[in-house]
């Protein structure tokens, strides 16, 4: 059994003053595989202290030597890249196929961050005033257990580009993977206090963050109803704050599009991460006139889709991350048949021969409604809706039916065409006949999933101050 009891603070690993202890968990098996010792609201305080020391000197680096830092941050992430594929199968079961994927993009996030400073203007001119963006200070990274690495990565390279310190408080259920990625950053000899990492639970570890008068921003990414209580407590200070919500993502088959090139494609999508992905197209929105069509392949699709043990190369859905997250999942699913929305494979249950585990099935829910809960609430779970639409601007219509607005997609024959609806649906980032990853384009939520943007230069801005010298 694996034993995680120490936080990094001030570039040392120290032994935390909190005691608690938190049980890690195999999703595959529910059988325990560590222990973690949490912070606490004392440990917390240090780590902020450090960075706050820290800035003092951080804020007034050249962009060449900031350059150098993300480079030696990004050497010592990928010396640990087969090392931390192995720990996320273990801890909350992603499957090989999808964290392989995840960890050949992590070397991503420092190189557009280096690519943004080699062209971006810290100084600027208005007339005959000068413009000076500055760093804003000690920022909170607040991260969660189902993209850990890459969300912890991506903040850490935005703030160390914009010359701002950090402290890191990761998802308890992540601390295997935090331990390496906390062992990469030290390795890459940072200056002392840059980056902390303090694990513990939100309602102490981030509650302190959320309130310390000594942290300026805070960028957070999970579930709407934490970014809420955060954004309302963070005011109090005037904390900047950057919030990555939650998403019930559409994804818009128009009627030109070759279904069966684009339902298997769609299929799969949904399922991304086990469906434990914030910007998974689980609503299918698809003509009205080809929903039996549309049924059929998706049918043929999803009895194909390997539930599994995630170790395993050919699995496409591994485990929920908890029981309580299977039982989430499995009660969305008895609400869809209570709203009488068709089932079209799956359903409640688990897999046959996959029952010491948190396994769900493949489910497909056809002829949804998009006024029912399990197409209004995100699930995050591997559960599809498929809902049918009567023309171009009823589509539109459905996919802007939702509280949330973080991703869409749209397939079709004419790009132009898909460009267009695109410039009508509310959402952040929008895909046009694929997945798509850029590290250079920003992303964040319309609506109730989000504030601000990540990534390239528009995720750069909000760890600046803006500072206008009038002559």
């Amino acid at each position: 059994m694996k034993k995680v009891n120490k936080i990094y603070i001030n570039g040392e690993f120290v032994t935390p003053q909190g005691t608690e202890i938190f049980d890690l968990i195999n999703p595959s098996n529910n059988q325990k595989i560590g222990e973690v010792t949490l912070a606490d609201e004392v440990d917390t305080q240090k780590a902020v202290a450090a960075a706050k020391e820290a800035f003092k000197t951080f804020s007034k680096t050249t962009i060449s030597e900031r350059i150098h830092y993300l480079e030696k941050l990004k050497e010592a992430v990928n010396e640990k890249k087969e090392e931390l594929i192995e720990v996320m199968i273990e801890e909350y079961g992603g499957t090989r196929q999808f964290v392989t994927m995840s960890n050949q993009h992590t070397e991503s996030w420092f190189d557009s961050m280096i690519d943004v400073l080699q062209i971006f203007e810290f100084t600027r001119n208005i007339n005959s005033s000068t413009i000076k963006l500055q760093p804003v200070g000690v920022v909170a990274i607040i991260t969660p257990w189902n993209a850990s690495n890459s969300s912890i990565t991506s903040k850490v390279a935005t703030a160390i580009a914009a010359g701002c310190t950090v402290v890191i408080k990761p998802s308890e259920m992540s601390s295997l993977q935090t331990q390496v990625l906390m062992d990469a950053f030290h390795n890459a000899g940072l200056p002392e206090g840059v980056v902390n990492f303090v694990t513990g639970l939100g309602n102490v570890v981030g509650t302190e963050l959320t309130n310390n008068p000594d942290i300026t921003k805070i960028s957070f990414t999970g579930s709407t109803a934490v970014g809420k209580l955060i954004a309302k407590n963070a005011v109090d200070t005037m904390k900047r704050v950057t919030l990555e919500l939650g998403g019930k993502s559409p994804n818009i088959i128009l009627d030109d599009a070759d279904l069966h090139q684009v339902i298997p494609m769609a299929i799969y999508g949904a399922y991304m991460n086990s469906g434990q992905a914030c910007i998974a197209p689980t609503r299918l929105l698809v003509p009205q006139n080809k929903l039996d069509e549309v049924n059929v392949i998706a049918k043929s699709v999803a009895e194909k889709i390997i539930v599994g043990l995630p170790d395993h190369e050919e699995t496409n859905i591994g485990p929920m991350v908890s029981v309580k997250q299977f039982e989430r999942v499995q009660n969305y699913i008895k609400i869809g048949i209570d709203e009488g929305a068709n089932i079209l494979t799956g359903g409640l249950g688990k897999p046959k021969g996959l029952e010491a585990g948190n396994f769900v099935q493949a489910t497909i829910f056809t002829n949804v409604k998009n006024e029912m809960r399990i197409a209004q609430e995100e699930i995050f779970g591997p559960v599809l809706c498929i809902i049918p639409y009567k023309d171009e601007e009823d589509a539109i219509k459905i996919a802007n039916d939702t509280p949330y607005g973080l991703a869409a997609y749209i397939s079709s024959a004419d790009p132009e065409r898909a460009e267009k609806v695109a410039s009508k649906i509310d959402a952040g980032r929008i895909c046009i006949n694929g997945f798509r990853h850029d590290p250079m384009v920003p992303f964040g939520g319309f609506k109730q999933s989000g504030v601000g943007r990540e990534y390239g230069e528009y995720g750069l801005m909000p760890y600046l101050e803006t500072k206008a010298i009038l002559k």
